[in-house]
């Protein structure tokens, strides 16, 4: 569900209903930097920095960042470092802390369990991520847009307190080039004594049998599940099997190789979960009929009142749903990824043709940069979404610009993290859902004047009629 939509408020809720919450670990440094910046409202981020471990770490970014009574109407954010190879140390501490405020606050009063997802696709924060989030407690760790091979024995040496090191995709570079290595360690991060920490449940997000058969064959450590997502699911889709075709709307087209065996599924004798097009009553019952443990759901709870969009944008979408209105576009240009994004076709977003068209380019937040190898051996960074002529200078070819929205702006400003720029405009939205968006009135009254976490759960159990 984007950056902080499925927030530690969300995760917390589900979480008290016997469920498992699942945290969106997407740029939470820049989120918590911003939330800081905001003032910190209701002073949950003082109450987790207070637990971190090393309060000389939580102190350093809160004197860095925290802004009492916030910034000003129109003053743009302070600036966070951009993730690297060879990242800036605050960076990292940052990484580290955000990663366990969140999961901390999410788990914070219960005995429910909390995951946190993270995507393959943004590769360089993932190591501080991950020990932030098993530093306070996490659950489960769930990974999909790609191929998360060496995450679970990445989680069993983070378990033992030992360095890790993971490759990351570099365009141009040989597969064995040692350049293409991060590494973390978090006694050089955060000091030589460190607390234990249990090694949680690795979760692949999966859109193919081949994949979860290979993750299930040849990942680095014990795979505990399967979410099996199909290209309903909201956010990024895995691309066509057999070569992208377009409709003439310019959607890709999904065929009969696109449909996950779910009996090879089931064979493969771990758990699995059924995502993309379940948030709708019996369609559990349907998951465990197929031998599903159970489903996974994100548009209907990205509606509730403890998702982190705003609570304006969120009104317009449930009205737009109940209206019959409700449009959801699998936008095959859209993600620098390269990968087809979901994308809500609603006014005043960036799913709006003229208001992307007058945003002006700027790539200040580098979440989905590509990294290449200069002819010189050193490595560039560079992103189809930032300003055309810097990409066309890096190196990019111009056929990879064509359609490409700034993500990490635009998912920012979808929780009111918006970067105010200097000129006097704040970045538009971008709001991504599934499918079955506009089919949610059947089952959500949405004119209920509060709308909870439970409400959705209580309906996907049936045990709620609609009004």
């Amino acid at each position: 569900m984007g950056a902080a939509v499925s927030n530690w408020r969300l995760a917390r809720a589900v979480a008290q209903q016997g469920q498992l919450g699942v945290v969106s670990g997407t740029s939470l440094a820049v989120v918590h930097a911003r939330l800081l910046q905001q003032g910190d409202p209701g002073g949950h981020l003082r109450r987790a920095f207070d637990h971190f471990p090393w309060p000389e770490i939580a102190e350093r970014h809160w004197a860095e960042y925290f802004v009492r009574g916030g910034i000003p109407a129109g003053q743009p954010y302070r600036g966070v470092p951009m993730p690297t190879l060879k990242p800036n140390p605050r960076l990292v501490e940052l990484t580290v802390l955000a990663n366990f405020a969140e999961v901390f606050l999410a788990k914070e009063g219960h005995g429910g369990e909390v995951g946190i997802n993270l995507l393959e696709k943004i590769q360089l924060p993932t190591l501080p991520s991950l020990y932030g989030a098993m530093l306070a407690g996490v659950d489960a760790v769930l990974m999909g847009a790609g191929i998360p091979r060496a995450i679970p024995g990445i989680l069993d040496r983070m378990a033992r307190g030992e360095p890790v090191e993971m490759r990351v995709d570099i365009e141009g570079a040989a597969i064995d080039d040692p350049i293409g290595i991060v590494r973390f360690d978090p006694r050089v991060v955060l000091g030589p004594t460190l607390p234990a920490v249990s090694r949680p449940r690795f979760i692949a997000i999966v859109a193919s049998t081949t994949l979860a058969m290979t993750l299930a064959k040849k990942a680095s450590g014990r795979v505990d599940g399967f979410v099996v997502e199909s290209a309903e699911a909201g956010g990024h889709n895995a691309p066509p099997r057999g070569g992208l075709r377009l409709t003439a709307e310019g959607e890709p087209i999904y065929g009969p190789r696109d449909v996950v065996a779910l009996p090879k599924i089931r064979a493969l004798g771990l758990p699995f979960w059924l995502a993309g097009g379940f948030g709708r009553p019996g369609k559990l019952a349907e998951a465990q009929g197929h031998g599903a443990a159970g489903i996974q759901v994100g548009t209907a709870f990205a509606l509730c009142d403890e998702s982190g969009m705003l609570p304006d944008l969120k009104r317009r979408l449930r009205e737009w749903v109940a209206a019959g209105r409700a449009r959801v576009r699998t936008d095959a240009l859209a993600s620098p990824t390269g990968f087809p994004f979901k994308i809500a076709q609603l006014s005043q977003t960036l799913a709006d043709a003229a208001a992307c068209a007058k945003r002006v380019k700027v790539c200040d937040l580098g979440y989905l940069r590509k990294l290449f190898q200069r002819p010189d051996g050193t490595v560039g960074y560079r992103c189809p979404g930032e300003p055309e002529a810097d990409f066309l200078h890096k190196g990019g070819h111009v056929s990879e610009v064509e359609g490409r929205k700034c993500l990490c702006n635009g998912l920012m400003a979808t929780v009111g993290l918006g970067q105010r720029r200097r000129d006097g405009d704040v970045e538009l939205p971008l709001v991504t859902a599934g499918d079955e968006l506009g089919a949610l009135a059947r089952y959500f009254d949405f004119k209920r004047e509060s709308f909870s976490a439970a409400d959705v759960i209580r309906v996907l159990l049936g045990s709620m009629a609609k009004g």
